[in-house]
């Protein structure tokens, strides 16, 4: 497969005017060009500029309002709630982060409630810039139920994406993003397609038992990090990110590769710490170095594979693509670009 390398700059221009030709302001375009071409910039290309033509199909069939006005209330100083009006996820999520954070400078802890939106993206780009105003961060989002509860054999609960961060002052802030199957769904298709086994920590069959067999698995579940304390996280994120929100929850989530016209009523939730009230920069940055040190100190099992920190592989990542441009399957850029001309 042939890649081509582009400035970051130069991927959220052409990811903008793509997302314009479904009818979107030039501002919103733009915010949520910025996030997908965040999580590029970090390597997480199943999240970034690849799901604009995903975006813009759903726009097409009804399941995304691209001409949608996100709002924010305020019941409480520190406390907004976002109604994304079915708008494409990365605009409601960048909306609720903004919110949480003037929050966070007025109280010193902000916290906004987001519902009636759609996928995100990864949490990476959010917790990024979120660190990159001095605010350590929360983050998480409800998703299509891909997960049986522990001991049922039927879905009900999602994989959920959630995140922390920390920010480092004239440093790397710490990350971590994760979303709670031990595998990813693409991962099992792959698989399939390779005529592979998998491993059976992965997924259950339709029964809910442990299965090798990718294509038993996709028909089946997601198994969920460490048991049922990865299914308890599961549901926790749900009731903050769903329930308290207003959003959808549980199986009330819609699926949009099952039904892309319907809304998918996601739920997301920020919160936000100023760490300017509790360190200085200064001192922020030292203590963070030193937390850092102490791991990197640990001796490796295999010296070829070094103890890293949560988020240490992406933001390498980050930082060799702005400086020599991001790395993309020729294919994504191609798919943009017949976007753009098929409006010109």
């Amino acid at each position: 497969m042939s890649t081509v390398t582009v400035s970051a700059t130069h991927l959220e221009h052409l990811a903008s005017r793509a997302l314009i030709t479904c009818g979107m302001s030039e501002a919103s375009a733009r915010t949520i060009a910025e996030v997908l071409v965040l999580a590029d910039l970090f390597g997480i290309h199943t999240h970034g500029i690849q799901r604009v033509p995903q975006y813009l199909d759903r726009a097409t069939v009804g399941g995304i309002d691209p001409y949608a006005v996100v709002t924010t209330a305020r019941p409480a100083p520190a406390l907004a709630l976002i109604d994304g009006a079915n708008a494409v996820g990365p605009l409601v999520g960048s909306a609720a982060l903004a919110a949480a954070m003037d929050g966070a400078r007025t109280c010193g802890v902000g916290a906004a409630f987001a519902r009636h939106s759609n996928h995100f993206g990864p949490v990476m780009p959010y917790l990024f810039k979120a660190a990159s105003e001095g605010f350590a961060a929360i983050i998480a989002s409800n998703a299509t139920t891909t997960i049986a509860p522990s001991g049922g054999k039927a879905t009900r609960v999602g994989n959920n994406p959630m995140g922390w961060g920390v920010p480092n002052p004239g440093g790397d802030p710490i990350f971590l993003d994760i979303a709670l199957s031990v595998a990813a769904r693409a991962k099992i298709r792959a698989a399939q397609t390779d005529g592979r086994a998998i491993p059976a920590t992965w997924a259950t069959d339709s029964a809910g038992r442990p299965t090798t067999d990718p294509s038993a698995a996709l028909s089946g579940f997601l198994q969920p990090i460490a048991g049922h304390k990865g299914y308890g996280l599961a549901v926790m994120v749900d009731l903050f990110a769903g329930l308290l929100s207003g959003a959808a929850y549980l199986d009330k989530v819609s699926s949009w590769s099952v039904s892309p016209e319907r809304a998918q009523n996601l739920g997301h939730f920020f919160i936000l710490v100023d760490t300017e009230l509790l360190l200085s920069g200064p001192d922020l940055h030292e203590r963070v170095q030193d937390f850092g040190d102490r791991l990197h100190s640990v001796p490796a099992t295999d010296p070829a594979d070094p103890v890293r920190l949560p988020g240490e592989y992406e933001m390498a990542r980050y930082h060799e693509q702005i400086r020599d441009g991001i790395t993309l399957d020729d294919s994504d850029i191609r798919a943009l670009h017949q976007l753009v001309e098929s409006r010109v």
